[in-house]
């Protein structure tokens, strides 16, 4: 059986981007450690795992696999310095996910 090709104005490469960004946002942790990245990095404040541990109360391997989970959907991006890892909310990403989710809700 062949479906016929969609002639919606949402790509597929949005379609993806809406499923990883919202599997990543899926989790209350996971929001409230994103929107914490996003405020420290206004602030000009440098974010570390041991920041979002003292912040959260989580263990270390919880916070660990949230961050990792926000950094494959694109929403995080992880810099090494020195031992320490520096966590940056990357906005274009979310202004992507937020563009994305306007077009799906409109598109018929």
């Amino acid at each position: 059986m062949r479906l016929r090709k969609d002639t919606d104005d949402i790509q597929e490469d949005e379609i993806l981007l809406i499923a990883k960004v919202s599997d990543a946002l899926a989790h209350p942790a996971r929001i409230k450690i994103f929107r914490y990245i996003m405020q420290a990095n206004r602030a000009m404040v440098l974010v570390c795992n041991k920041d979002l541990v003292e912040h959260f109360d989580y263990a270390q391997a919880t916070i660990s696999q949230h961050t990792k989970k926000l950094a494959e959907s694109g929403l995080v991006e992880i810099k090494k310095q020195d031992k320490f890892s520096y966590y940056y909310a990357n906005l274009g990403v979310l202004m992507q996910y937020l563009n994305a989710t306007k077009k799906f809700s409109v598109t018929q």
